[in-house]
């Protein structure tokens, strides 16, 4: 079978089969590109490592890396259950006809709303955040007549080696209770009559290329288990939370899963084993590494401004609005001139988007020499690119356009001036001059 894997036509840029020039030609940029294809095989991935250890697992798409309706239902025919952490991503998975048994609501600050609106909508587990929530939950719950499954999302003390911004596993993390309250907290759960505490969970951050962390966090979360089975009640789930590598850059390697669900398998069966507990079924969360490496963005270059023995910057027709990881936490992307594919790297360029900030998108990168209306394609922006995008100086949202096989589909339009004011008021006081 003929991979799908990015390849030289001429001197244009193939994405997945697909001319990125022809598609920011009949689409416009700044451009999403995504390829089902692409996220397919990152699922098979996945799941080929999990059907090799043998081990009752589920895997959970993490919607906060990239979320819309098609997004949920690429998740839906691909067999994923779905993690949401906002009322507006539950309802867009609702909207999409995504099944609410298969939805965990994660966050670290539910509201009351947000809860109330899991619980009647039936999703299936409803991750707790903290010892406040237990309470809150209880009430919501009981004051609806629901008992509600529940996951404890535990902070294990582990500090992955990666950018402090996207740790999550540690003690000092506004996520999760500290696993040396995890005894108290299950306890509080277990005696609350409208909570199943059925798992627990744990996430120690993004972007983790060494397996080690989940082990050390996997110790410690086995032991939670046996302490709560002598409190008399059986955690049935674990979830190991996501935080899966991929490469943005030719140096780095992807994280190695084919291997780690087989040794947790290993791990979790020795140690049932000696504590005399059942063999959990093992929850994971990946949100990047099935869609990071199957999103591209295209640009179009705009003003070349060249400062003599200093640096060159090439400006593009976005930014930091609909890119904003280099801003947050110095995310660095490789990029080419798509419509100059084969030409000799020989300029040394910054790459700059249009907002009113300094805004650059790539600092020192080798491209061909670059003219206005070029096309330009950011690799690997599927994660957290669209999710995170804003309308800073009011720029349009792209649009977003998914391809298979040989088809380019649009799944999210892009904005209009008529949609950037559509929540704007003026109040009355002000007059009308329309």
């Amino acid at each position: 079978m003929e991979s799908n894997e990015d390849k030289l036509l001429g001197s244009r840029f193939i994405f997945e089969g697909h001319d990125t020039v022809e598609l920011a030609k009949k689409y416009g940029t700044p451009l999403y590109v995504m390829s089902y294809d692409a996220i397919k095989r990152s699922v098979d991935k996945l799941k080929a490592s999990f059907e090799k250890s043998g081990l009752e697992y589920s895997i959970n798409y993490a919607g906060k890396a990239f979320l819309n309706t098609a997004m949920c239902r690429i998740a839906d025919i691909l067999g994923l259950d779905l993690d949401v952490v906002s009322g507006g991503e539950l309802y867009t998975a609702l909207a999409a006809g995504f099944d609410p048994s298969r939805i965990t609501l994660h966050g670290s600050n539910k509201s009351q709303q947000e809860i109330t609106e899991a619980i009647e909508a039936g999703v299936g587990t409803i991750t707790i955040d903290s010892l406040y929530e237990i309470d809150l939950l209880n009430d919501i719950a009981a004051s609806m007549g629901k008992v509600v499954q529940v996951h404890l999302r535990l902070s294990p003390g582990v500090e992955a080696h990666t950018h402090e911004y996207v740790q999550t596993g540690r003690v000092d993390s506004k996520f999760g209770i500290p696993i040396s309250m995890g005894s108290r907290a299950a306890r509080m759960a277990i005696e609350k009559p409208n909570l199943d505490l059925k798992g627990l969970h744990c996430h120690i951050g993004s972007q983790i290329f060494n397996t080690k962390p989940y082990f050390i966090a996997l110790t410690g979360m086995i032991e939670m288990v046996y302490n709560i089975k002598e409190m008399g009640a059986e955690i049935r789930e674990i979830n190991l939370g996501g935080g899966f590598a991929i490469n943005y850059l030719a140096d780095e390697n992807d994280f190695d899963i084919d291997s780690l669900f087989p040794s947790v398998a290993d791990f979790l069966r020795e140690n049932a084993q000696s504590l005399g507990i059942k063999v959990p079924k093992v929850i994971v969360e990946p949100g990047r590494f099935i869609v990071g490496k199957s999103g591209i963005t295209l640009y179009t270059v705009g003003t070349i401004k060249e400062i003599p023995y200093i640096r060159k910057y090439v400006s593009v027709d976005g930014g930091m609005a609909d890119n904003p990881r280099p801003a947050l936490y110095n995310a660095v992307h490789s990029a080419v001139v798509a419509n100059k594919y084969d030409y000799e790297p020989t300029d040394l360029v910054t790459i700059s988007g249009k907002c009113c900030e300094t805004d650059t998108l790539i600092k020192d990168i080798l491209l061909p020499p670059t003219e206005p209306g070029d096309i330009l394609a950011v690799m690997d922006t599927g994660a957290y690119n669209y999710s995170m995008a804003s309308h800073y100086n009011r720029l349009l949202s792209p649009s977003v356009v998914l391809l298979s096989g040989e088809r380019d589909d649009l799944i999210v339009k892009r904005d209009t001036y008529a949609t950037i004011i559509a929540n704007d008021v003026i109040p009355e006081w002000m007059g009308n001059k329309q």
